[in-house]
């Protein structure tokens, strides 16, 4: 009888999410030598290649994609019942501010793993724009809060950078009107960003929707009335990254800051904020392709 071990199989998940042994090693806090001995011993361990190395980088034998879901699931319900049984559970509540536009695609999956390593701690999530999560983090209200900000700042924690873009109806043809028709919240720190590029290039525009909706603003751009800037990689289905070519001006990148990382004084506060920390630095790598 051959029994899988779940630290290789941990070891195993994590290159395959952060696409790499190099990085999967730092996510691991292990050395790469050790991450390389696992994923090893696994394959001698099935009998079968999982990852294949021939090309530039590694990807995902038909094997090693067909193992991923049962490693997942398997390194997932290990973390579960370890932290259900053991003394290392806890029973507390962490509040946690996040803007509306960041919640997808990180902040679901740092949740999902939290949950599975303190299922007794309630996660209070609360979605809002950056200046008054901030206000609300000054009064207390908060132990983490992440902002997306133009510039990193003294009191924050800078963890990723994601360009601004022009975002549109798929297939639209709006962003070709002048003048050019936005959609905005009403205090979107991007407004004034959006707008000030418009008017350095000389591009006349209307806001067609200012509002604190932003279901009003996605059901407006998707029906192709107006356009809106969103950060890289946060366009919801129906939407699209404008194809302007130079046509609408160059925005600039925005930070994703984190405050309260500083002053933590519980442990799964802390452990939160890491996992913050590591998906974002796991979105800076293209996905492991899978080996055809």
């Amino acid at each position: 009888m051959r029994n899988l071990d779940i630290t290789t199989l941990r070891s195993f998940v994590a290159v395959a999410d952060t696409g790499g042994v190099t990085r999967a090693a730092s996510f691991l806090n292990l050395t790469q030598s050790a991450v390389s001995m696992q994923l090893k011993r696994l394959e001698e361990l099935l009998d079968t290649n999982l990852l294949d190395r021939t090309g530039r980088g590694i990807a995902l034998t038909p094997a090693g994609e067909q193992l991923l879901s049962y490693a997942r699931k398997m390194v997932t319900l290990n973390d579960e019942l370890v932290g259900r049984l053991t003394d290392q559970a806890f029973e507390g509540e962490v509040a946690l501010g996040v803007p509306h536009d960041i919640v997808t695609p990180v902040i679901p999956q740092v949740l999902k793993r939290f949950n599975a390593m303190y299922p007794r701690v309630r996660v209070n999530l609360v979605s809002s724009n950056t200046i008054e999560l901030k206000d609300a983090f000054d009064k207390g209200e908060f132990d983490l809060i992440l902002t997306t900000e133009t510039k990193p700042t003294d009191m924050g924690e800078a963890i990723h950078r994601m360009p601004l873009t022009w975002v549109g109806a798929a297939g639209g043809t709006i962003w070709r009107q002048r003048p050019l028709r936005t959609a905005f919240g009403r205090i979107c720190i991007f407004r004034g960003l959006a707008t000030e590029a418009l008017e350095g290039a000389e591009i006349p525009w209307e806001a067609a929707v200012i509002t604190q909706s932003d279901r009003a603003i996605e059901a407006t751009v998707s029906a192709d009335l107006a356009v809106c800037v969103m950060m890289e990689g946060t366009v919801p289905l129906g939407q699209e990254v404008v194809p302007h070519n130079g046509e609408l001006p160059p925005l600039p990148d925005q930070h994703i800051n984190m405050y309260g990382g500083d002053r933590i004084r519980k442990k799964y506060v802390e452990d939160l904020a890491a996992l913050i920390r590591q998906s974002y630095a796991a979105t800076q790598q293209p996905a492991l392709r899978v080996a055809g």
